[in-house]
């Protein structure tokens, strides 16, 4: 017998359309996420989702429920926050403008707080801070592994709760013969897919997780 597990991120936040690392901020939906978890569903539209999974974060839940609209077959939400956003620590909260003003000055510690450049999808604001360091450099940095903002997380960090998060995941699913959708977000996603898909640190690091894309995973 086969199972699936679905696998999205979040809509738009309020935050992400500001431009500010969010982190373990609790940041709702925007319009334009609202819709985000529309074009979600209806991808979904057809498919069996007997049990669901978000994080405690406001935008998970948030788009687990418009989601969840076209299944009442689903009888059964969980909350586990190893899915949870990575922590930007200090920066939550901080815009990715005033962010790069400050490597400008060179006010911060880059080899501390440069691996946070993955959370800017804006591609202008990259390339000013490419033309800045040099790509070189740039690369270095962004693609830290180990890097842990101060009093938040770095994406080793992260994969030490999605690794346990995922045997846990494969055990219910064979036991229980379910499929599952997750409500998660961008960066438990994309450690989530290393570990599935079984990728280098340095693909996963060059990953953007749309916001309107599923990711299905076969259960055996």
């Amino acid at each position: 017998m086969v199972n699936y597990i679905y696998l999205f991120r979040h809509g738009q936040s309020t935050y992400n359309r500001d431009g500010k690392f969010t982190g373990w901020k609790d940041a709702h939906l925007t319009a334009k996420g609202k819709s985000n978890a529309k074009a979600i569903a209806l991808k979904l539209k057809g498919k069996k989702i007997d049990v669901a999974i978000r994080t405690r974060l406001s935008r998970s839940k948030e788009t687990l429920e418009i989601v969840l609209k076209s299944h009442p077959e689903c009888k059964k939400i969980i909350e586990d926050d190893r899915m949870i956003e990575r922590s930007y620590g200090v920066l939550e909260g901080t815009t990715h403008e005033a962010f790069i003003k400050k490597i400008g000055e060179k006010a911060y510690n880059l080899l501390v707080y440069g691996d946070a450049l993955e959370n800017i999808s804006d591609r202008k604001l990259i390339k000013e801070i490419e033309n800045f360091l040099g790509n070189k450099e740039y690369d270095m940095i962004h693609r830290g592994y180990n890097v842990r903002v101060p009093k938040g997380e770095s994406f080793a960090d992260v994969e030490k709760r999605v690794k346990p998060f995922i045997t846990w995941l494969k055990i219910y699913v064979r036991k229980n013969k379910v499929n599952v959708a997750i409500s998660a977000h961008g960066n438990s996603i994309r450690i989530f897919r290393k570990i599935f898909e079984n990728t280098s640190r340095e693909e996963a690091s060059k990953w953007f997780i749309p916001y309107d894309k599923i990711f299905v995973y076969r259960i055996n």
